[in-house]
């Protein structure tokens, strides 16, 4: 992809040239661009060789020897920003991935929806309420929920609250990590309170303690403790909505070829952006990192297609996901037909299920929120459906 960026072909502004959509609608231009030069020069959040490493991993995955667990808010919010929050988010992957090393019998892969999650696209560029238009709220990143012509206001200035929440979450989850909170010898690190009182938790303490006797009985056998078992690899992903922040922290790094996406280990387009001649394709297609693109229904044959040549035209592992969410009752009809697109074309991509976007119901206040059994549904489907496949 390095060669790309170096044949003029494309740069981390040529974005521009094409039809950039969920965009918020700044009133000051000027201040914009004061903000992105400013993101421009400070440190990046994540590195390129933890990229690389990631990249490689996700290869593995999509050979069959590694899992990956996505998981984290649809969107977060600044004030999340708190030890409690990003603890017990953490907490959570740490679980489900003991869960998974257990049933899938492979390394998993974690990365968190966390330290970017900031902006969200709308289904509509505007809100209405009592007769008062005022734009939709689009994220911390860009402005505020409440309902007033200030707080709807997009206001660049968010963007470096952003950055700086982004960069104290990475802080703290790094320290966890490394000082060793996702210890095996030491699980109930990683206990959440409210699991206690669930009909699996003694299944779960079971799995725990077996994993532990598993770790006793090789470091008896070998006679030293098993020190990689203290510290776990841990990858951060954000939907790259906004492309004035994402273009300001693509940078070139040294004795590495091309551009990178330093704000995040793996971004990914979602359904609203990922039409393939648009801005969003077109930033993507550059970066080193690895990518991801939302499917579902009204994916097409034809769109399959341009993704793989635009994002991935050498077909390379751990290079494009695609991850399916489809809603429970419509998977077995929709995914078939997107794996045997992909697959003609010659793709070699990893698959990701997410059955939560796909399964959203509103309840009668209009909450939106999902049903569990839909949820392992759809995920249990999409299993099946990729083994027959």
């Amino acid at each position: 992809m390095g060669r790309i960026a170096e044949a003029g072909l494309w740069t981390p502004q040529s974005w521009r040239t094409h039809s950039a959509l969920q965009q918020p609608d700044y009133p000051d231009p000027e201040a914009l661009e004061r903000v992105l030069v400013e993101l421009r020069t400070l440190p990046p959040l994540v590195t390129s060789w933890e990229i690389v490493q990631l990249r490689e991993h996700l290869a593995e995955a999509a050979a069959g020897r590694r899992f990956v667990l996505q998981a984290g808010d649809c969107a977060e919010r600044f004030a999340a920003c708190t030890p409690n929050r990003i603890t017990n988010n953490l907490k959570v992957l740490l679980q489900m991935s003991l869960v998974l090393v257990m049933g899938a019998q492979r390394p998993v892969i974690r990365i968190g929806r966390f330290a970017g999650q900031y902006a969200k696209p709308r289904s509509a560029a505007s809100e209405i309420r009592d007769g008062v238009e005022l734009p939709s709220y689009r994220g911390d990143n860009v402005n505020c929920p409440e309902f007033s012509a200030a707080a709807r206001t997009p206001d660049p200035a968010l963007l470096l609250r952003g950055y700086e929440r982004s960069a104290l979450t990475l802080n703290f989850v790094r320290a966890l990590v490394k000082g060793g909170f996702a210890d095996l010898h030491h699980p109930e690190y990683f206990e959440l309170d409210w699991a206690a009182n669930s009909p699996l938790a003694a299944e779960y303490h079971r799995m725990v303690e077996t994993i532990n006797e598993s770790l006793r009985f090789t470091e008896h056998v070998l006679g030293v403790r098993a020190g990689a078992t203290d510290r776990i690899d841990f990858y951060t992903c954000h939907e790259a909505l906004h492309l004035g922040s994402e273009e300001a922290q693509t940078r070139r790094v040294p004795r590495r070829a091309g551009y990178f996406n330093l704000a995040t280990h793996f971004p990914w387009i979602g359904l609203r952006t990922n039409h393939p001649d648009g801005a969003h394709v077109e930033y993507m297609r550059g970066i080193e990192n690895p990518i991801g693109i939302k499917v579902g229904a009204g994916t097409t044959r034809d769109s399959i297609g341009r993704w793989l040549e635009l994002l991935d035209p050498a077909r390379q592992p751990g290079r494009l996901t695609l991850i399916h969410r489809c809603g429970a009752h419509r998977i077995a009809d929709e995914l078939p037909a997107l794996i045997e697109a992909t697959r003609s074309e010659g793709g070699n991509v990893l698959w990701i299920a997410d059955p939560m976007h796909g399964n959203t119901r509103n309840t009668s206040t209009g909450l939106k929120t999902r049903r569990f059994e839909d949820i392992y549904s759809e995920v249990e489907q999409s299993f099946d459906i990729h083994r027959a496949m």
